[in-house]
């Protein structure tokens, strides 16, 4: 499985704006363009930063999905003008899980 790590900066005061219109409108908008999302994330340390991931079964899935979603009118008419004006810096890294990789569902609960 190939997993995004998203990191993202927002303008002082704007996380529960992102978080809002994330939970709301983006999260579903992303499953249904075939993602497997996780998050949002508030960080501890930091009251401007959100964290999430999304999953893909492959590279080639990845960019697929990703090319589809953001060329797509969803993204361009809904999406992309409430968050772009948030967000002050974002960042992603992209990983492999490993054969041993538990996942979320195998976790025991806290």
């Amino acid at each position: 499985m190939i997993l995004e790590i998203r990191r993202y900066t927002l303008h002082p005061g704007q996380r529960e704006t992102f978080i809002k219109v994330f939970e709301e409108m983006n999260r579903a908008a992303l499953r249904e363009a075939g993602m497997l999302v996780f998050g949002p994330l508030r960080d501890l340390d930091d009251p401007d930063k959100v964290h999430w991931m999304r999953a893909f079964q492959s590279l080639e899935h990845r960019d697929a999905i990703k090319q589809a979603f953001y060329d797509g009118p969803v993204w361009a008419q809904d999406l992309e003008p409430l968050v772009m004006p948030l967000i002050a810096h974002y960042e992603a890294s992209v990983v492999e899980t490993t054969q041993g990789f538990e996942g979320f569902n195998e976790t025991a609960s806290l």
